[in-house]
C-alpha cells in the first residue's frame, strides 16, 4: 500500500462524504505580521492592538480573510490537489474573530457532484466549515461556506455518479449576519482609521474606484500560498506546469482576494471586518508579475445596531488594467479577459455614531 497521498479524483467523492482535514494550525504574531508584509493591508483593526480595544476587542483579532485562507487551505489535500480550477463561493458567513495563540481546524462535507460535459473532469461542491480552540472538547465555529471546484477524473471512462446540484441562496440573508460577539461599542477616531465615511455616507448603486494598483509576483503569491499551507501543485510547480494552457503557475486566487481587499481600504476604510460571502467567481486565472487593481460597488445596506451596519459591496479586481469606468461583462455577459475575481459580500461599516472626536 503507498504511503503516498495522491488527493482525490472526481470519481472518489460521493454526496454525503465527511472529510476531518488534517493539520490544525496555531496562528500567531509571526503570521499575522507576514500576511500584512504580503498584503500591504492597513485597516486599523487588524493593525493596531489600542485601536482594537477602544472596540472592546480583547485583543487585536487576525485579518478574517487570513482566517479565511487557513481554513481553506487545510482543505485542499482532500478537496483540490487534483484539480482543475476553483470555480465558486457562496453562502459563506464569518462567525466569530480569531485572536493570535488560538488553533483552526476544518472539516467539509460533500453536498453535490456533476460530471462536466468532456467526461474528463466533475465539479465538485462542499460546504467547508472552520473552527478554533481544536484542541478543546467542544469546538467554537469561526466560518462556515460553499465552494465549488472543477476535480480531474482517474479514469475518463468511469461512470458518472447521478448529478446533484445543490441549491444555493443568491445573497445570505441579512437577518443571518453575525455581529462579532467581543465587539463592543463601536469608538472609530477617523485621523487613526485612515477614512472619515461612514455608513451613512455610501448609497446603494455607488462605484469606488480604489485606484492602488499591486504587481503580483512569483516569491510573494508562493510565500503567501505557503503560508496559508495550501499545498495545490498548480501554484507551485513549474515544472509540471510550464507545458500547461499558462505556461506557468497560477496565482491562487485568494492571494488575489487578498490584495483585492487591501486596495479597498482607498475609499472603504472602515470597514471593520467581513461578516459573509454572498458568490464569488475566479473569472481569468492570475499569474506572477500581472498588475491587480479593484473597485467596488454598493450593491444593499442593512441596519445591524446603533452603532454600525453592513454593507454588500461587489468587489471586482482586474489585471494590468485600471478600474476606471469600464464594464467586466461583455456583450454576451461574459467576464472580460482582464476580470480576475468578482466578489459579493458583506462587511460591517460603523455608523457615525461610532465616531469619536479627537
Amino acid at each position: 500500500m503507498s504511503k503516498v497521498a495522491t488527493g482525490h479524483y472526481f470519481e472518489d467523492f460521493h454526496v454525503g462524504m465527511q472529510l476531518p482535514h488534517a493539520t490544525p494550525r496555531t496562528l500567531t504574531e509571526g503570521d499575522v505580521a507576514l500576511y500584512t508584509a504580503l498584503t500591504g493591508s492597513r485597516f486599523a483593526q487588524h493593525c493596531a492592538v489600542p485601536f482594537a480595544r477602544g472596540n472592546g476587542l480583547p485583543a487585536m483579532p487576525i485579518d478574517d480573510l487570513l482566517a479565511f485562507h487557513v481554513v481553506f487551505g487545510k482543505s485542499v489535500p482532500d478537496i483540490s490537489l487534483n484539480a482543475v480550477a476553483n470555480l465558486g463561493y457562496a453562502d459563506g458567513r464569518f462567525l466569530d474573530l480569531v485572536y493570535p495563540g488560538e488553533t483552526l481546524s476544518a472539516q467539509s462535507e460533500v453536498i453535490g457532484l456533476k460530471e462536466t460535459s468532456s467526461g474528463k473532469t466533475g465539479i465538485v461542491y462542499v460546504r467547508t466549515r472552520g473552527f478554533k480552540n481544536a484542541t478543546t472538547p467542544v469546538l467554537d465555529p469561526v466560518l462556515d461556506y460553499v465552494r465549488w471546484v472543477m476535480v480531474k477524473k482517474r479514469d475518463p471512462a468511469a461512470p458518472a455518479p447521478a448529478p446533484v446540484v445543490p441549491e444555493l441562496p443568491a445573497v445570505v440573508d441579512a437577518a443571518r449576519l453575525a455581529r462579532p460577539t467581543s465587539l463592543g461599542r463601536l469608538a472609530i477616531d477617523p485621523a487613526r482609521s485612515g477614512s472619515p465615511f461612514f455608513f451613512e455616507d455610501y448609497e446603494v448603486g455607488e462605484r469606488i474606484d480604489h485606484v492602488d494598483g499591486a504587481t503580483v509576483t512569483d516569491a510573494e503569491h508562493r510565500m503567501a500560498t505557503r503560508l496559508y499551507q495550501n499545498t495545490a501543485r498548480v501554484h507551485f510547480d513549474d515544472h509540471r506546469e510550464k507545458g500547461g494552457r499558462l505556461g506557468a503557475t497560477i496565482v491562487y486566487g485568494g492571494v488575489v482576494i487578498s490584495l483585492a481587499r487591501a486596495l479597498s481600504f482607498n475609499g472603504l476604510g472602515n470597514l471593520l471586518h467581513l461578516l459573509a460571502i454572498n458568490a464569488g467567481t475566479h473569472a481569468n486565472p492570475c499569474i506572477g508579475g500581472d498588475t491587480v487593481y479593484a473597485w467596488s460597488q454598493v450593491l444593499d445596506k442593512a441596519d445591524l445596531d446603533e452603532d454600525c451596519g453592513a454593507l454588500r459591496l461587489r468587489l471586482v479586481a482586474t489585471r494590468n488594467r485600471p478600474c476606471a469606468d469600464f464594464p467586466s461583462r461583455d456583450d454576451d455577459g461574459r467576464h472580460l479577459p482582464c476580470v480576475l475575481l468578482d466578489l459579493d459580500y458583506w462587511g460591517l461599516m460603523p455608523k457615525r455614531a461610532a465616531c469619536v472626536s479627537k
